[in-house]
C-alpha cells in the first residue's frame, strides 16, 4: 500500500482531501493507496442526504463549523482536529469487498492498541455498543474508494448540537442522542495523541512506500476541489421542487441493513409520476436515479403498475442492502 504524503503546510478544508482521493483514483497507476488527515471542525454529509434534516446549520454557522457534502453515501459525521480521517483507494470495481478490506484494516489497527473493536453490518466500527468510527464508500471507473473518521477524542457537546438525526434513525439505533452513541480512544483510556495515532496508521499500512505530490499535482487536486462547493452539489434539490406538482407524496422510512430513505413523488392531476427522488443515508452502488427512479416516471401512481416495474429493476445492484420488495415498501407503502 502506498502513502500519499499530502502537504501539511496549512489547514485545508475537508473537500481538498476528498478531491485528493479522486485525483489518486483518476491519475495514478493501479495500486492500493492510503492517506491520513485531519481538518478543523466540520460536518460531513452523505451524498444523498437532506442537509437541513440532519444538521443544525445555524449552530454550525455561529460556531465556525464547516458543513460540506461528500460523494459517498451514508450519514452525517462530525470531525475536528481530535479525529483522524482515513482514505483508501483500491484498483477494483467491486465496492463491497474493498469496503470490507478497509474496515478490517481499521479493526486490526485498533486491535494493535488493545481495543477490541468490530464492524457492524453496514458501515460503522464499534467498541461494545458505542461507535468509534464511521465509514463510507463510492466508486469511480476501475477504482473503489473507502474513507472514514476515527474518534481519538470526542467533543460530545458540539456533536449533540451540530448533528440532528431523525427520530426514526435514533429509534433504530436505540439511542437518545448522537453523543450517547459514540466513544473514543481517549474515553477508552488510551493516551496516544491524535498526531501520533495518524503516523502510526500510515507506518503500519504503508511501510515506507510513499508518493509526494508535486505542486502541479496539488494544483490539479485544488481544481477538483472546486466541484465540492458548487451549489448544484451542496443544494437540497428535493426541497426545491414541491410547488411544481398537483400533488406531492412524501414519506420517510428506515430499512434495516440499508438505511434511511426519504422519498418525494411529484404527481400531476391524472396521478402520473412527473418526478420521483430518494434521499437518505443509504449507499448507492451505481446511478440509482437512472436505474431505479427514471423507469417509474411517466406511469400512474398505482401499486399494481409500479409494483410490476419495480420487480424488474436491478435494485440490489443500485443500492446496497436493498431488494425489490423493500423498494416497493418505500415507494408504495405496501
Amino acid at each position: 500500500m502506498i502513502n500519499i504524503a499530502l502537504p501539511n503546510d496549512k489547514k485545508r478544508r475537508l473537500p481538498f482531501y476528498l478531491a485528493a482521493e479522486e485525483w489518486v483514483a483518476r491519475m495514478l497507476p493501479p495500486d492500493e493507496y492510503f492517506f491520513a488527515w485531519r481538518v478543523p471542525s466540520t460536518v460531513i454529509c452523505g451524498r444523498n442526504q437532506i442537509i437541513a434534516n440532519e444538521v443544525d446549520v445555524d449552530y454550525c454557522r455561529q460556531h465556525n463549523i464547516d458543513v460540506v457534502r461528500r460523494k459517498s453515501g451514508g450519514g452525517c459525521v462530525y470531525a475536528d482536529m481530535n479525529n483522524y480521517m482515513f482514505s483508501y483507494i483500491a484498483p477494483s470495481s467491486e465496492v463491497m469487498p474493498t469496503f470490507g478490506r478497509y474496515t478490517s484494516m481499521i479493526v486490526n489497527l485498533l486491535d494493535r492498541l488493545g481495543v477490541e473493536a468490530h464492524a457492524n453490518g453496514r458501515n460503522d466500527i464499534f467498541v461494545g455498543q458505542c461507535k468509534i468510527a464511521g465509514n463510507a464508500f463510492y466508486r469511480l471507473p476501475g477504482r473503489a474508494i473507502a474513507h472514514g473518521t476515527l474518534l481519538v477524542d470526542v467533543d460530545s457537546a458540539t456533536i449533540s448540537k451540530a448533528l440532528t438525526p431523525s427520530r426514526i434513525k435514533r429509534q433504530a439505533k436505540g439511542v437518545a442522542s448522537v453523543a450517547s452513541h459514540v466513544t473514543s480512544l481517549r474515553a477508552l483510556g488510551l493516551t496516544i495523541s491524535s498526531e501520533d495515532f495518524g503516523k502510526m496508521a500510515v507506518n503500519i499500512f504503508c511501510q515506507n512506500r510513499v508518493i509526494v505530490p508535486t505542486p502541479e499535482h496539488i494544483a490539479q487536486i485544488e481544481e477538483i476541489e472546486k466541484s465540492y462547493y458548487a451549489p448544484s452539489f451542496l443544494g437540497d434539490h428535493l426541497r426545491q421542487r414541491k410547488a411544481v406538482y398537483a400533488k406531492t407524496i412524501e414519506r420517510s422510512i428506515r430499512i434495516e441493513g440499508s438505511g434511511e430513505f426519504f422519498v418525494e413523488i411529484g404527481l400531476d392531476k391524472e396521478m402520473t409520476i412527473k418526478n420521483i427522488d430518494l434521499q437518505g443515508d443509504f449507499f448507492a452502488l451505481d446511478d440509482f436515479r437512472t436505474l431505479l427512479l427514471q423507469p417509474l416516471e411517466g406511469h400512474r401512481y398505482e401499486p399494481e403498475i409500479l409494483g410490476k416495474i419495480i420487480e424488474g429493476l436491478p435494485v440490489a445492484d443500485a443500492i446496497a442492502g436493498l431488494n425489490a420488495k423493500q423498494l416497493k415498501k418505500i415507494i408504495l407503502e405496501i
